[in-house]
Protein backbone atom coordinates (compact mmCIF):
# COMPACT_ATOMS: atom_id res chain seq x y z
CA UNK A 1 0.00 0.00 0.00
CA UNK A 2 1.27 3.08 -1.18
CA UNK A 3 2.10 6.29 0.81
CA UNK A 4 -0.86 8.10 -1.81
CA UNK A 5 -3.44 5.16 -0.79
CA UNK A 6 -3.29 5.70 2.44
CA UNK A 7 -3.63 9.91 2.57
CA UNK A 8 -6.43 9.31 0.41
CA UNK A 9 -8.33 6.98 2.17
CA UNK A 10 -7.29 8.53 5.43
CA UNK A 11 -9.08 11.94 4.11
CA UNK A 12 -12.11 10.11 2.91
CA UNK A 13 -11.08 10.21 -0.73
CA UNK A 14 -11.67 6.44 -1.04
CA UNK A 15 -13.52 3.97 0.58
CA UNK A 16 -11.49 2.42 3.56
CA UNK A 17 -11.16 -1.47 4.00
CA UNK A 18 -12.59 -1.81 7.08
CA UNK A 19 -15.25 0.45 9.21
CA UNK A 20 -15.03 -1.01 13.18
CA UNK A 21 -18.26 1.37 14.64
CA UNK A 22 -19.16 1.77 18.37
CA UNK A 23 -15.87 1.06 19.83
CA UNK A 24 -14.78 2.20 23.04
CA UNK A 25 -10.98 2.91 21.96
CA UNK A 26 -8.30 2.18 25.17
CA UNK A 27 -6.14 5.55 23.77
CA UNK A 28 -2.29 4.21 25.22
CA UNK A 29 -0.52 7.67 24.13
CA UNK A 30 -3.35 9.84 25.60
CA UNK A 31 -3.73 7.34 28.15
CA UNK A 32 -7.78 7.66 28.02
CA UNK A 33 -10.86 5.66 26.86
CA UNK A 34 -13.34 7.19 24.08
CA UNK A 35 -16.32 6.13 21.84
CA UNK A 36 -15.35 6.41 18.43
CA UNK A 37 -15.57 4.73 15.01
CA UNK A 38 -11.92 3.39 14.16
CA UNK A 39 -10.91 2.89 10.25
CA UNK A 40 -8.69 0.66 8.80
CA UNK A 41 -6.94 0.38 5.52
CA UNK A 42 -4.18 -1.69 4.12
CA UNK A 43 -3.41 -3.30 7.37
CA UNK A 44 -2.92 0.22 9.32
CA UNK A 45 -5.36 2.05 11.49
CA UNK A 46 -6.00 5.52 9.04
CA UNK A 47 -8.17 7.55 11.06
CA UNK A 48 -11.26 8.21 12.91
CA UNK A 49 -15.08 8.87 12.84
CA UNK A 50 -17.49 8.20 9.76
CA UNK A 51 -15.55 6.77 6.44
CA UNK A 52 -17.17 4.86 4.03
CA UNK A 53 -15.33 1.13 3.97
CA UNK A 54 -15.44 -1.84 2.38
CA UNK A 55 -16.43 -3.82 5.12
CA UNK A 56 -17.79 -2.58 8.42
CA UNK A 57 -17.96 -4.26 11.72
CA UNK A 58 -19.89 -3.42 14.84
CA UNK A 59 -18.63 -3.41 18.33
CA UNK A 60 -21.77 -2.34 20.32
CA UNK A 61 -19.98 -0.66 22.85
CA UNK A 62 -17.00 -2.89 23.51
CA UNK A 63 -13.15 -2.18 24.21
CA UNK A 64 -10.58 -1.55 21.90
CA UNK A 65 -7.30 -2.21 22.84
CA UNK A 66 -3.75 -2.42 20.54
CA UNK A 67 -3.08 -6.40 20.41
CA UNK A 68 -0.79 -7.56 23.29
CA UNK A 69 2.92 -7.73 23.14
CA UNK A 70 4.66 -9.87 25.95
CA UNK A 71 8.25 -8.28 26.00
CA UNK A 72 10.36 -11.36 26.73
CA UNK A 73 9.96 -15.30 26.71
CA UNK A 74 11.02 -18.07 25.70
CA UNK A 75 8.58 -19.81 23.24
CA UNK A 76 10.52 -23.21 24.08
CA UNK A 77 9.66 -23.20 27.63
CA UNK A 78 5.43 -23.34 26.66
CA UNK A 79 6.69 -26.88 24.88
CA UNK A 80 5.44 -25.52 21.94
CA UNK A 81 6.66 -24.85 18.44
CA UNK A 82 5.85 -21.94 17.24
CA UNK A 83 2.68 -22.47 15.02
CA UNK A 84 0.61 -24.14 18.28
CA UNK A 85 1.96 -21.43 20.31
CA UNK A 86 0.19 -19.17 17.84
CA UNK A 87 -2.59 -20.82 18.24
CA UNK A 88 -2.73 -20.96 22.05
CA UNK A 89 -2.15 -17.37 22.47
CA UNK A 90 -3.62 -15.49 19.75
CA UNK A 91 -7.31 -16.24 21.26
CA UNK A 92 -6.18 -14.20 24.96
CA UNK A 93 -5.33 -11.19 22.61
CA UNK A 94 -1.78 -11.10 22.09
CA UNK A 95 -0.59 -9.94 18.68
CA UNK A 96 3.64 -10.29 19.16
CA UNK A 97 5.96 -11.36 21.38
CA UNK A 98 9.82 -10.84 21.63
CA UNK A 99 11.09 -14.32 22.46
CA UNK A 100 14.38 -15.26 23.23
CA UNK A 101 15.65 -18.66 21.54
CA UNK A 102 18.58 -19.58 23.84
CA UNK A 103 16.66 -22.75 24.85
CA UNK A 104 17.33 -24.30 21.55
CA UNK A 105 20.38 -22.56 21.06
CA UNK A 106 22.06 -24.01 23.56
CA UNK A 107 20.98 -27.04 22.25
CA UNK A 108 21.68 -26.42 18.49
CA UNK A 109 23.14 -23.25 17.97
CA UNK A 110 22.69 -21.08 14.90
CA UNK A 111 20.56 -24.33 13.59
CA UNK A 112 18.12 -23.45 16.34
CA UNK A 113 18.09 -20.20 15.86
CA UNK A 114 16.85 -20.76 12.46
CA UNK A 115 14.41 -23.04 12.96
CA UNK A 116 12.60 -20.64 15.30
CA UNK A 117 12.45 -17.64 12.99
CA UNK A 118 11.23 -20.01 9.90
CA UNK A 119 8.80 -21.82 12.33
CA UNK A 120 7.34 -18.53 13.25
CA UNK A 121 7.31 -16.20 9.61
CA UNK A 122 4.17 -15.48 8.73
CA UNK A 123 2.16 -16.33 11.75
CA UNK A 124 -0.66 -13.95 12.93
CA UNK A 125 1.39 -13.54 16.14
CA UNK A 126 4.30 -11.51 15.24
CA UNK A 127 7.44 -13.40 16.67
CA UNK A 128 10.49 -10.63 16.95
CA UNK A 129 13.17 -12.69 18.42
CA UNK A 130 16.41 -11.23 20.66
CA UNK A 131 19.29 -13.23 19.70
CA UNK A 132 20.53 -15.37 22.73
CA UNK A 133 24.32 -13.86 24.17
CA UNK A 134 24.45 -16.73 27.07
CA UNK A 135 24.81 -19.88 24.68
CA UNK A 136 26.31 -21.44 27.19
CA UNK A 137 25.17 -19.26 30.13
CA UNK A 138 28.26 -20.47 31.89
CA UNK A 139 31.55 -22.43 31.86
CA UNK A 140 29.87 -24.33 34.54
CA UNK A 141 27.98 -26.66 32.68
CA UNK A 142 27.70 -28.67 28.64
CA UNK A 143 25.68 -27.34 26.19
CA UNK A 144 25.01 -28.45 22.76
CA UNK A 145 26.38 -25.35 20.80
CA UNK A 146 28.45 -22.30 21.50
CA UNK A 147 27.94 -19.06 19.78
CA UNK A 148 30.07 -16.32 20.38
CA UNK A 149 29.55 -12.84 19.05
CA UNK A 150 30.91 -13.35 15.44
CA UNK A 151 28.37 -16.03 15.59
CA UNK A 152 25.31 -13.73 16.44
CA UNK A 153 26.58 -10.70 14.59
CA UNK A 154 25.50 -11.68 10.58
CA UNK A 155 22.19 -12.77 12.72
CA UNK A 156 21.06 -9.45 13.26
CA UNK A 157 20.46 -8.29 9.60
CA UNK A 158 17.92 -11.25 9.79
CA UNK A 159 14.25 -10.28 9.39
CA UNK A 160 12.61 -9.14 12.73
CA UNK A 161 15.27 -9.33 14.90
CA UNK A 162 15.70 -6.94 17.84
CA UNK A 163 19.00 -7.18 19.62
CA UNK A 164 21.03 -8.87 21.76
CA UNK A 165 18.81 -10.77 25.01
CA UNK A 166 19.38 -11.48 28.41
CA UNK A 167 22.72 -10.88 29.20
CA UNK A 168 22.95 -13.72 32.13
CA UNK A 169 26.93 -13.58 32.76
CA UNK A 170 26.97 -10.85 34.57
CA UNK A 171 29.98 -12.05 36.64
CA UNK A 172 31.38 -11.58 33.11
CA UNK A 173 30.44 -8.23 32.25
CA UNK A 174 31.55 -7.11 35.86
CA UNK A 175 35.04 -8.50 35.34
CA UNK A 176 34.98 -6.96 31.59
CA UNK A 177 35.09 -10.51 29.87
CA UNK A 178 36.31 -9.48 25.77
CA UNK A 179 34.35 -11.66 24.55
CA UNK A 180 30.67 -10.70 26.97
CA UNK A 181 31.25 -7.31 26.03
CA UNK A 182 31.76 -7.85 22.07
CA UNK A 183 28.32 -9.86 22.44
CA UNK A 184 26.97 -6.20 23.61
CA UNK A 185 29.44 -4.00 21.53
CA UNK A 186 27.42 -5.52 18.30
CA UNK A 187 24.19 -4.65 18.92
CA UNK A 188 25.34 -0.99 18.13
CA UNK A 189 22.50 0.68 20.05
CA UNK A 190 20.26 -1.82 19.61
CA UNK A 191 18.18 -2.81 22.81
CA UNK A 192 20.14 -4.78 24.95
CA UNK A 193 18.66 -7.39 27.76
CA UNK A 194 19.53 -7.93 31.70
CA UNK A 195 19.33 -10.59 34.08
CA UNK A 196 20.96 -9.75 37.35
CA UNK A 197 19.01 -10.96 40.08
CA UNK A 198 20.00 -9.52 43.41
CA UNK A 199 23.05 -7.54 41.96
CA UNK A 200 22.74 -4.21 43.46
CA UNK A 201 25.03 -1.12 43.60
CA UNK A 202 28.37 -0.09 42.23
CA UNK A 203 28.68 -3.62 40.71
CA UNK A 204 24.87 -3.06 39.45
CA UNK A 205 25.49 0.60 38.16
CA UNK A 206 28.81 -0.84 36.19
CA UNK A 207 26.51 -3.41 34.42
CA UNK A 208 24.14 -1.11 33.63
CA UNK A 209 26.33 1.25 32.05
CA UNK A 210 28.07 -1.60 29.96
CA UNK A 211 25.22 -0.74 27.93
CA UNK A 212 22.15 -2.79 29.41
CA UNK A 213 18.77 -1.77 29.32
CA UNK A 214 16.44 -3.78 30.74
CA UNK A 215 15.59 -6.47 33.78
CA UNK A 216 13.54 -9.17 34.17
CA UNK A 217 14.76 -10.58 37.42
CA UNK A 218 13.35 -8.30 39.75
CA UNK A 219 12.02 -10.50 42.86
CA UNK A 220 10.85 -7.32 45.57
CA UNK A 221 10.03 -3.81 45.23
CA UNK A 222 13.10 -2.13 46.30
CA UNK A 223 15.43 -4.29 44.10
CA UNK A 224 13.15 -2.90 41.30
CA UNK A 225 12.87 0.59 42.64
CA UNK A 226 16.97 0.89 42.86
CA UNK A 227 17.14 -0.44 38.90
CA UNK A 228 13.91 1.97 38.00
CA UNK A 229 16.33 4.89 39.25
CA UNK A 230 19.14 3.64 37.51
CA UNK A 231 17.89 4.09 34.36
CA UNK A 232 16.76 0.55 33.77
CA UNK A 233 13.09 -0.68 32.27
CA UNK A 234 11.95 -3.22 34.16
CA UNK A 235 9.74 -6.14 33.04
CA UNK A 236 7.42 -7.54 35.19
CA UNK A 237 7.10 -11.01 35.50
CA UNK A 238 4.73 -13.45 35.74
CA UNK A 239 5.12 -16.83 35.22
CA UNK A 240 4.41 -20.10 36.10
CA UNK A 241 7.08 -20.54 38.46
CA UNK A 242 8.23 -16.58 38.88
CA UNK A 243 5.51 -14.79 39.81
CA UNK A 244 6.59 -11.15 40.49
CA UNK A 245 3.95 -9.39 39.45
CA UNK A 246 1.92 -8.99 42.90
CA UNK A 247 5.59 -7.19 44.48
CA UNK A 248 7.01 -5.07 41.72
CA UNK A 249 4.18 -3.36 40.79
CA UNK A 250 3.35 -1.72 44.23
CA UNK A 251 5.98 0.84 42.57
CA UNK A 252 4.22 1.47 39.39
CA UNK A 253 2.91 4.82 39.70
CA UNK A 254 1.52 7.06 36.54
CA UNK A 255 4.70 8.90 36.36
CA UNK A 256 7.08 6.16 35.85
CA UNK A 257 4.75 3.86 34.21
CA UNK A 258 5.94 3.47 31.00
CA UNK A 259 9.31 2.18 32.25
CA UNK A 260 7.44 -1.16 32.89
CA UNK A 261 6.47 -3.83 30.75
CA UNK A 262 4.45 -7.49 31.16
CA UNK A 263 6.18 -10.41 30.53
CA UNK A 264 5.65 -13.94 31.03
CA UNK A 265 8.97 -15.58 30.94
CA UNK A 266 8.37 -19.08 30.88
CA UNK A 267 4.94 -20.46 30.74
CA UNK A 268 3.45 -23.40 30.96
CA UNK A 269 1.05 -25.02 28.17
CA UNK A 270 -1.63 -25.92 31.24
CA UNK A 271 -1.57 -22.43 32.33
CA UNK A 272 -2.01 -20.92 28.95
CA UNK A 273 -5.45 -23.15 29.10
CA UNK A 274 -6.28 -22.68 32.36
CA UNK A 275 -5.37 -18.66 32.77
CA UNK A 276 -4.19 -17.23 29.40
CA UNK A 277 -1.21 -15.38 28.66
CA UNK A 278 -0.77 -11.37 28.50
CA UNK A 279 -4.78 -10.97 29.01
CA UNK A 280 -4.00 -12.48 32.05
CA UNK A 281 -1.14 -10.33 33.24
CA UNK A 282 -3.07 -7.31 32.15
CA UNK A 283 -6.22 -8.77 34.52
CA UNK A 284 -3.74 -9.60 37.29
CA UNK A 285 -2.12 -6.21 37.07
CA UNK A 286 -5.81 -4.60 37.28
CA UNK A 287 -6.48 -7.05 40.45
CA UNK A 288 -3.41 -4.96 42.04
CA UNK A 289 -4.87 -1.98 41.67
CA UNK A 290 -3.21 -0.46 38.54
CA UNK A 291 -6.06 1.25 36.48
CA UNK A 292 -7.17 -0.96 33.62
CA UNK A 293 -5.14 1.72 30.87
CA UNK A 294 -2.04 1.85 32.17
CA UNK A 295 -2.35 -1.85 32.46
CA UNK A 296 -2.80 -2.21 29.06
CA UNK A 297 -0.15 0.33 28.13
CA UNK A 298 2.60 -2.13 29.77
CA UNK A 299 1.10 -4.81 27.98
CA UNK A 300 1.79 -2.85 24.37
CA UNK A 301 3.55 0.51 23.93
CA UNK A 302 5.64 0.28 26.63
CA UNK A 303 7.54 -3.00 25.23
CA UNK A 304 6.71 -1.14 21.74
CA UNK A 305 8.97 1.32 22.87
CA UNK A 306 11.66 0.41 24.63
CA UNK A 307 12.23 -2.14 21.24
CA UNK A 308 11.89 0.45 19.35
CA UNK A 309 8.80 -1.80 17.16
CA UNK A 310 7.61 1.46 15.16
CA UNK A 311 4.21 1.92 14.16
CA UNK A 312 3.14 -0.77 16.90
CA UNK A 313 1.11 -1.10 20.15
CA UNK A 314 -1.78 1.60 19.85
CA UNK A 315 -4.58 2.63 18.33
CA UNK A 316 -3.85 5.62 16.23
CA UNK A 317 -3.10 6.76 12.36
CA UNK A 318 -0.22 4.73 11.34
CA UNK A 319 0.14 2.13 13.70
CA UNK A 320 -0.83 -1.70 12.78
CA UNK A 321 -4.19 -2.67 13.10
CA UNK A 322 -3.67 -4.99 15.74
CA UNK A 323 -6.76 -5.08 17.94
CA UNK A 324 -7.79 -6.90 21.19
CA UNK A 325 -11.72 -6.58 21.83
CA UNK A 326 -12.69 -6.62 25.16
CA UNK A 327 -15.87 -6.95 26.23
CA UNK A 328 -15.20 -6.35 30.00
CA UNK A 329 -11.76 -3.84 30.32
CA UNK A 330 -12.11 -4.99 34.73
CA UNK A 331 -11.77 -8.48 33.54
CA UNK A 332 -9.75 -8.46 30.33
CA UNK A 333 -12.16 -10.87 28.72
CA UNK A 334 -11.37 -11.13 25.50
CA UNK A 335 -13.92 -11.49 22.68
CA UNK A 336 -11.91 -10.78 19.07
CA UNK A 337 -8.68 -10.41 17.98
CA UNK A 338 -7.24 -8.73 14.59
CA UNK A 339 -3.94 -8.71 13.13
CA UNK A 340 -3.49 -6.05 10.47
CA UNK A 341 -7.34 -5.15 10.31
CA UNK A 342 -8.46 -9.02 9.75
CA UNK A 343 -9.98 -11.07 12.22
CA UNK A 344 -7.83 -14.12 13.72
CA UNK A 345 -9.83 -15.49 16.77
CA UNK A 346 -13.28 -14.77 17.97
CA UNK A 347 -15.23 -16.87 21.02
CA UNK A 348 -11.96 -18.08 22.45
CA UNK A 349 -10.89 -19.80 19.13
CA UNK A 350 -7.54 -18.92 16.57
CA UNK A 351 -9.00 -18.83 13.07
CA UNK A 352 -7.29 -21.31 10.85
CA UNK A 353 -4.06 -20.14 9.38
CA UNK A 354 -1.99 -22.64 7.26
CA UNK A 355 2.14 -23.18 9.37
CA UNK A 356 4.96 -22.43 7.88
CA UNK A 357 7.65 -24.47 6.90
CA UNK A 358 10.14 -24.99 9.24
CA UNK A 359 12.16 -27.83 8.05
CA UNK A 360 13.03 -31.07 9.92
CA UNK A 361 15.11 -29.22 12.82
CA UNK A 362 15.64 -30.79 16.18
CA UNK A 363 14.96 -33.91 15.60
CA UNK A 364 17.59 -36.91 17.16
CA UNK A 365 18.57 -34.42 19.85
CA UNK A 366 19.21 -36.85 23.02
CA UNK A 367 22.96 -38.91 22.85
CA UNK A 368 23.44 -39.99 25.94
CA UNK A 369 26.74 -42.41 27.11
CA UNK A 370 24.77 -44.65 29.02
CA UNK A 371 27.86 -46.39 30.70
CA UNK A 372 27.02 -42.74 32.93
CA UNK A 373 24.38 -44.21 34.32
CA UNK A 374 26.04 -46.64 36.31
CA UNK A 375 28.23 -43.56 38.25
CA UNK A 376 24.90 -42.51 40.45
CA UNK A 377 25.84 -43.67 43.79
CA UNK A 378 27.10 -40.88 46.41
CA UNK A 379 30.15 -41.49 48.44
CA UNK A 380 29.63 -40.16 52.13
CA UNK A 381 32.76 -38.12 52.63
CA UNK A 382 31.30 -35.97 55.40
CA UNK A 383 28.99 -35.49 58.52
CA UNK A 384 27.74 -32.08 56.76
CA UNK A 385 26.10 -32.19 53.30
CA UNK A 386 24.95 -29.12 50.68
CA UNK A 387 21.38 -29.84 49.14
CA UNK A 388 19.62 -27.22 47.13
CA UNK A 389 16.62 -26.09 48.71
CA UNK A 390 13.46 -25.32 46.83
CA UNK A 391 11.98 -21.94 47.51
CA UNK A 392 8.22 -22.77 45.93
CA UNK A 393 7.05 -20.10 43.46
CA UNK A 394 10.52 -18.76 42.75
CA UNK A 395 13.15 -19.93 40.63
CA UNK A 396 15.85 -19.28 43.30
CA UNK A 397 17.04 -21.70 45.98
CA UNK A 398 18.49 -21.86 49.43
CA UNK A 399 21.74 -22.74 50.00
CA UNK A 400 20.73 -25.92 52.90
CA UNK A 401 23.71 -27.58 54.96
CA UNK A 402 21.95 -31.08 55.86
CA UNK A 403 23.61 -34.42 58.33
CA UNK A 404 23.11 -36.93 54.96
CA UNK A 405 21.36 -39.92 55.24
CA UNK A 406 24.29 -43.14 55.01
CA UNK A 407 23.62 -46.47 54.02
CA UNK A 408 26.87 -48.39 53.14
CA UNK A 409 29.22 -45.55 52.75
CA UNK A 410 27.07 -43.88 50.51
CA UNK A 411 24.69 -40.67 50.95
CA UNK A 412 21.53 -41.42 49.88
CA UNK A 413 17.47 -39.90 49.40
CA UNK A 414 16.12 -39.51 52.26
CA UNK A 415 11.87 -39.28 51.46
CA UNK A 416 11.35 -38.78 55.51
CA UNK A 417 12.78 -35.61 55.52
CA UNK A 418 12.44 -34.29 51.60
CA UNK A 419 15.79 -35.16 50.49
CA UNK A 420 15.58 -36.28 47.25
CA UNK A 421 18.96 -37.55 44.88
CA UNK A 422 19.30 -34.75 42.36
CA UNK A 423 21.12 -36.14 38.48
CA UNK A 424 21.92 -34.06 35.57
CA UNK A 425 23.37 -36.63 32.90
CA UNK A 426 24.78 -34.62 29.98
CA UNK A 427 22.79 -35.33 26.46
CA UNK A 428 24.46 -33.43 23.93
CA UNK A 429 27.79 -35.08 23.17
CA UNK A 430 27.62 -38.65 25.20
CA UNK A 431 30.60 -37.04 27.20
CA UNK A 432 29.86 -39.12 29.85
CA UNK A 433 28.92 -36.20 32.23
CA UNK A 434 27.09 -36.78 34.98
CA UNK A 435 26.00 -34.68 38.04
CA UNK A 436 25.24 -35.71 41.90
CA UNK A 437 23.19 -33.55 44.26
CA UNK A 438 20.21 -33.52 46.72
CA UNK A 439 17.48 -31.64 46.86
CA UNK A 440 14.77 -30.74 49.42
CA UNK A 441 11.60 -29.57 48.44
CA UNK A 442 10.04 -32.03 45.80
CA UNK A 443 8.15 -34.03 48.29
CA UNK A 444 8.82 -37.24 46.48
CA UNK A 445 7.88 -40.83 48.48
CA UNK A 446 8.90 -42.95 46.02
CA UNK A 447 10.38 -43.34 42.16
CA UNK A 448 11.79 -40.72 40.54
CA UNK A 449 10.53 -37.57 37.51
CA UNK A 450 13.08 -36.63 34.99
CA UNK A 451 13.08 -34.64 32.14
CA UNK A 452 15.16 -33.37 29.40
CA UNK A 453 14.28 -29.47 29.79
CA UNK A 454 16.66 -27.72 32.05
CA UNK A 455 17.65 -24.76 31.89
CA UNK A 456 19.54 -23.59 29.90
CA UNK A 457 22.09 -26.34 28.36
CA UNK A 458 19.08 -28.57 28.44
CA UNK A 459 20.82 -31.47 29.72
CA UNK A 460 18.48 -34.26 31.28
CA UNK A 461 17.79 -34.08 34.85
CA UNK A 462 16.29 -36.24 37.08
CA UNK A 463 15.13 -36.58 40.90
CA UNK A 464 14.22 -39.29 42.36
CA UNK A 465 14.58 -41.62 45.73
CA UNK A 466 16.23 -45.20 44.33
CA UNK A 467 19.43 -45.06 41.79
CA UNK A 468 17.21 -47.84 39.59
CA UNK A 469 14.27 -45.51 39.00
CA UNK A 470 16.44 -42.48 37.90
CA UNK A 471 18.42 -44.56 35.75
CA UNK A 472 14.96 -45.76 34.03
CA UNK A 473 14.14 -42.27 33.92
CA UNK A 474 16.95 -40.78 32.15
CA UNK A 475 16.97 -44.01 29.60
CA UNK A 476 13.18 -43.08 28.59
CA UNK A 477 14.16 -39.86 28.14
CA UNK A 478 16.43 -40.97 25.47
CA UNK A 479 14.33 -43.22 23.98
CA UNK A 480 11.16 -40.56 23.95
CA UNK A 481 14.08 -38.72 21.77
CA UNK A 482 13.27 -35.88 24.86
CA UNK A 483 10.42 -34.73 27.33
CA UNK A 484 9.18 -35.45 30.62
CA UNK A 485 8.52 -39.05 32.38
CA UNK A 486 7.21 -40.17 36.19
CA UNK A 487 9.13 -44.11 36.95
CA UNK A 488 8.38 -45.79 39.99
CA UNK A 489 10.11 -49.30 40.00
CA UNK A 490 10.79 -49.38 36.58
CA UNK A 491 7.42 -48.39 35.02
CA UNK A 492 6.91 -45.66 33.66
CA UNK A 493 3.55 -44.11 35.51
CA UNK A 494 3.47 -41.36 32.72
CA UNK A 495 5.16 -39.00 29.68
CA UNK A 496 5.38 -36.45 28.00
CA UNK A 497 7.43 -36.64 24.76
CA UNK A 498 9.41 -33.44 23.41
CA UNK A 499 10.56 -34.38 20.35
CA UNK A 500 11.59 -31.14 18.72
CA UNK A 501 15.17 -30.20 20.49
CA UNK A 502 14.00 -32.45 23.55
CA UNK A 503 12.14 -28.84 24.08
CA UNK A 504 8.40 -28.66 22.16
CA UNK A 505 6.24 -30.57 21.05
CA UNK A 506 4.05 -30.28 17.51
CA UNK A 507 1.12 -31.21 18.97
CA UNK A 508 -1.42 -28.62 19.75
CA UNK A 509 -1.65 -27.10 23.23
CA UNK A 510 -4.57 -29.19 24.67
CA UNK A 511 -2.72 -32.34 24.00
CA UNK A 512 0.35 -31.37 25.42
CA UNK A 513 -1.23 -29.59 28.29
CA UNK A 514 -2.72 -33.14 29.14
CA UNK A 515 0.18 -35.25 29.21
CA UNK A 516 2.12 -32.20 31.26
CA UNK A 517 -1.16 -32.79 33.58
CA UNK A 518 -0.38 -36.79 33.34
CA UNK A 519 2.98 -36.26 34.51
CA UNK A 520 2.41 -33.48 37.00
CA UNK A 521 0.03 -36.18 38.67
CA UNK A 522 1.85 -38.74 38.65
CA UNK A 523 4.25 -37.14 40.55
CA UNK A 524 1.66 -36.09 43.01
CA UNK A 525 0.43 -39.52 43.72
CA UNK A 526 3.97 -39.94 44.46
CA UNK A 527 3.95 -37.43 47.35
CA UNK A 528 5.04 -34.51 45.13
CA UNK A 529 3.79 -31.46 47.20
CA UNK A 530 5.08 -28.88 44.03
CA UNK A 531 2.16 -27.00 41.88
CA UNK A 532 4.34 -27.43 38.89
CA UNK A 533 7.35 -29.71 39.18
CA UNK A 534 8.28 -29.93 35.93
CA UNK A 535 8.81 -25.96 36.00
CA UNK A 536 10.71 -26.25 39.16
CA UNK A 537 12.76 -28.83 38.47
CA UNK A 538 13.92 -27.70 35.21
CA UNK A 539 15.90 -24.49 36.57
CA UNK A 540 17.53 -26.63 39.39
CA UNK A 541 19.85 -26.62 36.49
CA UNK A 542 20.45 -22.80 35.87
CA UNK A 543 23.61 -21.87 37.34
CA UNK A 544 23.04 -18.27 36.78
CA UNK A 545 20.31 -17.79 39.69
CA UNK A 546 21.14 -18.16 43.02
CA UNK A 547 21.88 -20.13 45.58
CA UNK A 548 22.72 -23.79 44.85
CA UNK A 549 22.89 -25.51 41.09
CA UNK A 550 23.11 -28.77 39.37
CA UNK A 551 25.15 -29.10 36.68
CA UNK A 552 26.04 -32.37 34.62
CA UNK A 553 29.81 -30.95 36.03
CA UNK A 554 28.86 -30.80 39.38
CA UNK A 555 27.31 -28.50 42.33
CA UNK A 556 27.58 -24.83 41.44
CA UNK A 557 27.79 -22.42 44.59
CA UNK A 558 25.85 -19.63 42.45
CA UNK A 559 27.12 -16.50 44.78
CA UNK A 560 30.87 -17.74 44.55
CA UNK A 561 29.87 -18.39 40.60
CA UNK A 562 32.48 -21.15 41.04
CA UNK A 563 32.14 -25.77 40.98
CA UNK A 564 31.68 -26.59 44.57
CA UNK A 565 31.94 -29.89 46.68
CA UNK A 566 28.77 -31.68 47.95
CA UNK A 567 30.64 -32.04 51.31
CA UNK A 568 31.77 -29.90 54.07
Amino acid sequence: MSIEETIKAARGQKPADLLIRNARVVDVVAAEIYAADVAVHGGRVIGFGSYESHEVTDLEGRYLCPGFIDGHLHIESTMLTPPEFARAVLPHGTAAVVTDPHEIANVLGVEGIDYMLNASSGLPVTVYVMLPSCVPATALETSGAVLSADDLEPLLNRDRVLGIAEVMNYPGVLAADPEVLKKIKIARGRPVDGHAPGLSGKDLCAYIAAGIHSDHECTTAAEASEKLRLGMHIMVREGSTEKNLKELVSIVTPENSRRFMLVTDDRHPEDLIAEGHMDFLVRRAIEEGISPVMAVQMASINAAGYFGITGTGAVAPGYRADFSVLADLEKVRVSRVFKGGRLVAEGGEALPFPPPSSGSAGRDTIIVDDRSLTHLPVKAEGARMKVIGIVPGQIVTEKLVVEPRVEGGMAVSDPERDILKLVVVERHHASGNVGLGFVKGMGLKGGAIASSVAHDSHNIIAAGVADADIRAAVIEIERLGGGAVVIDGGRVLAALPLPVAGLMSERPVGEVAAAAREVIGAARNMGCALDDPLITLSFLALPVVPELKLTDKGLVDVGEFRLVGLFE
